[in-house]
């Protein structure tokens, strides 16, 4: 008992006793750790050069590892993934907005890789692409049977570079050659900001690339000094982020300086870091609506996430992606690299916006549904009640639109862009976007266009008809119903003949958005798209009524 009590007289034995022991333990667990890795790596490197040697048929090693790679990341989640020496200019277009090449979107139909749209003031425009133009040769090599990646790869490189095309082109019996020079591509991160009425100014960003910040503040200037500017929408549909610093200047244009707007917790403590305002604000005071959807995601989920968190303004639309994983890019070896998720994004209420299961997903992308239990409530700066768990959840909520069958088979077979590029064609011009409609001639001359080709298309009650069919033929009621099922899918055929003009409405609007996109590019895609778009009719409607708006925004 007295050896017990003289050992805790001395406080600077214990002291050093105990750095001993946890210096032991860390250095047993390094070196374990370590021996663990040099292990598995002798293994993998043992197994690869036996199979390489052994395996009955000739395999090509670069495959191998490739697959091996990717299987191996994707089992951790689905954005640490490794960029190859070739995919580095897509990694530099997803941060910079800018690559060299020629300024054009490719498509796949069949064999062949088409010409779907060309940038404006970039050299497939001003080499004379057009919409429709199918891809048969770039550089004397076949593009035909290749993939998009590939022939986006061969339209890439240096600018200053010649690049040789050989096309098709309809109404032209020989292929077409053209020689463009590619150039320094930078694509905007707004396609188009306005007036949506005398007093509701409208901004689109479609990215987060360098400079967004500066472009949106640019663009609601200049819509504030224009014009009578009262309220603002922001829309974040279909964006799926970039830059985590471009998201705080966007934030900030709305929010004072010196407010945390988002945090990032990783493993390392190195990875803990808090982002805030660091500029004076633009205009904390202006009504706000922020627009977004299921394909609104990362750096778009903070944007809203904190405009809804510090009760800034109202978010509407669908759940957003629930993106909130943060990846750094490390340099590796031969010049590839790996992007690494290295923490997860937390918004000023601090729920993390990231989806609670990486798999369960809906068909459409959006996050599947969470149950109750695995929600934790948090609350906005009002007070006012929020969850995580799976991205941002809309102040008000609208449905998804969903397109009619038939308008799915014309756009999915293409007869809706090939009229477009033959409209475009045969005519010079058209009203500005906000004044073109499509008028009986040209709903006509489409019907008329349409003859012919096949745009056939299962309709869900046919779907229906078909399981009830395979099902009573399985239980053997098919021959007492028989005549009743054929009669109903008559019915169906009849209703089905009338579809082009059941559906006209929903058929012009998007004849209209593809034929002012041959004309004023993505700019007037956005433009043709406002008047019947329901987000933006909500919102006009929500700021119009400001006593409702505010009290969205009250616990």
């Amino acid at each position: 008992m007295k050896k017990f009590n003289r050992f805790f007289k001395r406080p600077a034995t214990i002291t050093i006793t105990a750095v001993i022991l946890f210096t032991t333990v860390v250095s047993t667990s390094f070196v374990s750790r370590n021996f663990e890795i040099a292990k598995n790596l002798d293994i993998f490197a043992t197994l690869f050069r036996e199979l390489t040697v052994n395996y009955v048929d000739d395999v090509n090693p670069a495959e191998l590892i490739q697959t091996g790679i990717d299987e191996m990341l994707y089992s951790l989640d689905p954005y640490t993934t490794f960029i190859p020496e070739s995919d580095i200019e897509d990694v530099r277009f997803m941060t910079t907005g800018q690559y060299g090449g020629i300024g054009a979107l490719i498509m796949r139909r069949g064999e062949y890789i088409f010409v779907s749209e060309t940038y404006d003031g970039f050299p497939a425009e001003k080499g004379g692409l057009l919409p429709g133009d199918k891809i048969l040769e770039i550089d004397d090599q076949s593009a035909k049977n290749r993939t998009q990646e590939e022939v986006s790869t061969l339209l890439k490189g240096e600018p200053g570079s010649e690049v040789n095309l050989k096309i098709e082109r309809g109404g032209h019996d020989q292929p077409i050659t053209k020689t463009l020079i590619r150039e320094v591509v930078k694509i905007d991160n707004i396609p188009y900001y306005g007036m949506l009425n005398n007093h509701t100014g409208y901004i689109k960003l479609t990215a987060f690339t360098q400079n967004a910040g500066k472009e949106v503040r640019d663009a609601f200037s200049s819509l504030r000094d224009e014009n009578d500017l009262q309220h603002i929408v922001l829309d974040l549909r279909g964006n799926g982020g970039g830059l985590l610093n471009e998201a705080v200047n966007i934030t900030n244009i709305f929010v004072d300086k010196d407010e945390l707007i988002v945090e990032t917790r990783g493993k390392l403590e190195e990875r803990n870091t808090t982002h805030q305002t660091r500029s004076q604000v633009v205009d904390k005071d202006i009504p706000l609506v922020v627009l977004v959807d299921g394909a609104s995601a990362s750096a778009s989920e903070i944007v809203a996430g904190a405009i809804q968190d510090l009760d800034r303004g109202v978010v509407i639309g669908q759940r957003t992606f629930g993106k909130g994983l943060v990846q750094n890019i490390v340099p590796l070896s031969y010049n590839t690299q790996l992007k690494v998720t290295v923490a997860k994004y937390y918004i000023p209420s601090g729920r993390c916006i990231q989806a609670i299961d990486y798999a369960e997903r809906n068909e459409d992308g959006s996050v599947a549904a969470i149950p109750d239990s695995l929600m934790v409530a948090f609350e906005t700066r009002n007070g006012r009640t929020v969850y995580d768990g799976g991205g941002i959840e809309p102040d008000l909520q609208t449905e998804p639109r969903s397109l009619a069958p038939i308008s799915i088979a014309l756009l999915t077979k293409f007869h809706i862009f090939e009229f477009a590029n033959t409209f475009y064609q045969q005519n010079d011009e058209i009203p500005p976007a906000d004044k073109f409609e499509i008028t009986d001639e040209i709903f006509d001359d489409f019907v008329h266009f349409l003859e012919g080709k096949d745009y056939s298309y299962t309709t869900t009650s046919e779907a229906y008809i078909n399981e009830v069919k395979k099902a009573a033929k399985e239980e053997a009621y098919y021959a007492s119903i028989q005549d009743e099922l054929e009669l109903i899918r008559n019915k169906i055929d009849l209703s089905k003949a009338d579809d082009l003009v059941n559906h006209r409405e929903e058929i012009e609007e998007i004849l209209k958005n593809e034929i002012s996109g041959r004309y004023y590019k993505q700019r007037g895609r956005v433009i043709a798209s406002l008047k019947d778009d329901p987000e933006v009719l909500k919102a006009i409607g929500l700021l119009s009524n400001l006593e409702k708006y505010h009290e969205i925004l009250k616990p």
